[in-house]
């Protein structure tokens, strides 16, 4: 009996069991279960540290200097005619193989609907143009702990009675900055009687920041860096919001220096779910929710949990087992073969978005996005051959085990808001993330939208991000 089988056998037997129960019995159960839930993450809490450590690093090639340029230049994407032509030279010499019959996106890209897509980044993409888009915001690089750190940096349309609070957004795997030109302008001008100075880093190994030189580069590293760019940027207090890996980072900046981070906002809940009183919830909580902090929505999108949490993600993760041991040496195809390149992260944006797109011959992809957008984004990696740096970061993050990780077992006790979007890859009911976040001020099921909130639906999570901000600056205030 494999590992997967013993855990459906588990699951079916306790299931089997409770199904037994009469309703009082059931009821006990549930209190009993809550209460040892109840208990355990107290007692976590109360041994667990309040912060992780600054620490400190250098990633530049070579020995660390005696000092180090804090400068911040002014930065411009720019092409060339070379550029261009290497592309298009790399595309015209590109080999399909054909996709299997009724196959749609369940084997991943489908080569019929890939080919329409490099039809148009041939002949109708133009990149020149969008580097132009890119330009329209002002971008920096500022070097630090040895590496050129690239970020943009949009002031506000401030009006009369608003105040202006810096939010740093950090974007996570296979995005890049990009991402957040569709919010930018919702949050830099608004109604609410508040407005954002929006600072979007690049993290060290994507798009125009330096990859590190060196091994060991995680999310704590890449909080501790972004800290002291708002710091040389002149922030001593901030906002913080991100998804995927920025998600790790912007959460990591709020246990590192907490006094900096004056709210945190997610798109993608992170808390650990091996308790014994999660265990007991989840097995609970599709027969009488309302006794374990479940709400309705929570079950519908919770359950069937094998399929939803175990099933679905092992289909969707074959990417990261590679990037989190070798990436190397599959970055290397990858960094060579545009059209690879873009199979490989449209992919993402199609499943990722929804997994019902694996249904669909086109992937779904234009439904929620442009192929100039996307394309984009495939170009920012392309042009700066950042594709293997980024996957590095898998490995970095995931060579020991995450649960005994400092960051892991520290909470978060800034004041945070979660937008729980319904087609991210995994729910976490707000039961759940309480464990780990101590100051939810703000816990939103939104309406629609996956995994590239910012990307996919600009409008609802600015309005998400706006209301958290309203209500902690109230009680700020108070």
């Amino acid at each position: 009996m494999g590992f997967e089988d013993s855990i459906v056998q588990t699951v079916e037997c306790i299931k089997e069991t409770i199904g037994n129960l009469d309703r009082s019995k059931l009821q006990l159960l549930a209190l009993s279960s809550a209460g040892v839930g109840a208990l355990l993450c107290y007692v976590a809490w109360k041994q667990s540290p309040k912060t992780i450590p600054m620490g400190d690093g250098w990633w530049g090639a070579g020995e660390k200097p005696l000092s180090e340029d804090k400068t911040v230049h002014r930065f411009v994407v720019k092409t060339s005619v070379e550029e261009i032509e290497d592309l298009h030279r790399r595309i015209d010499q590109t080999r399909f193989t054909d996709p299997l019959e009724d196959s749609c996106f369940h084997y991943g890209f489908n080569s019929s609907y890939l080919k329409r897509v490099v039809s148009f980044w041939r002949q109708e993409f133009d990149w020149e143009k969008q580097v132009k888009v890119i330009n329209q915001y002002p971008h920096f690089k500022t070097k630090i702990e040895g590496i050129d750190v690239h970020f943009v940096h949009v002031k506000p349309v401030q009006k009369s009675g608003q105040t202006v609070l810096p939010l740093m957004m950090v974007h996570g795997w296979p995005g890049t900055f990009y991402e957040f030109y569709g919010i930018l302008p919702l949050l830099i001008e608004t109604d609410s009687n508040v407005v954002f100075e929006v600072i979007c880093p690049s993290i060290p190994g994507y798009g125009y920041s330096e990859a590190p030189h060196k091994k060991g580069f995680n999310t704590m590293e890449a909080a501790r860096i972004f800290h002291k760019l708002m710091e040389r940027l002149g922030f001593t207090e901030f906002y913080v919001q991100g998804g995927d890996w920025g998600a790790f980072i912007t959460s990591n900046m709020a246990q590192m220096k907490p006094e900096c981070v004056r709210g945190l906002h997610l798109n993608m809940i992170i808390a650990r779910t091996d308790s014994l009183g999660q265990l007991l919830s989840l097995v609970i909580g599709r027969y009488l929710p309302f006794l374990v902090g479940f709400t309705k929505e929570d079950v519908r999108r919770l359950y069937p949990y094998m399929e939803k949490n175990i099933y679905d993600i092992l289909r969707e993760t074959g990417y990261l087992h590679i990037q989190a041991s070798k990436p190397d040496t599959a970055g290397c195809g990858l960094n060579d073969s545009p059209v690879g390149l873009a199979a490989y992260i449209l992919e993402k944006f199609s499943s990722w978005t929804d997994l019902g797109n694996r249904d669909l011959e086109d992937g779904g992809l234009e439904r929620k996005f442009s192929l100039d957008d996307l394309l984009t984004n495939v170009m920012i990696y392309w042009t700066t051959c950042s594709i293997i740096p980024s996957m590095r970061f898998y490995k970095e993050n995931l060579k020991k085990d995450l649960k005994t990780r400092v960051d892991r077992v520290t909470s978060v006790f800034v004041p945070t808001g979660l937008a729980a979007f319904p087609d991210e890859l995994l729910h976490c009911p707000r039961a759940w993330a309480s464990s780990r976040f101590a100051d939810v001020r703000s816990f939103t099921y939104m309406s629609r939208g996956g995994h590239f909130a910012a990307f996919e639906e600009p409008q609802l999570l600015a309005n998400d991000i706006i209301q958290f901000v309203e209500k902690v600056e109230r009680k700020v205030h108070k």
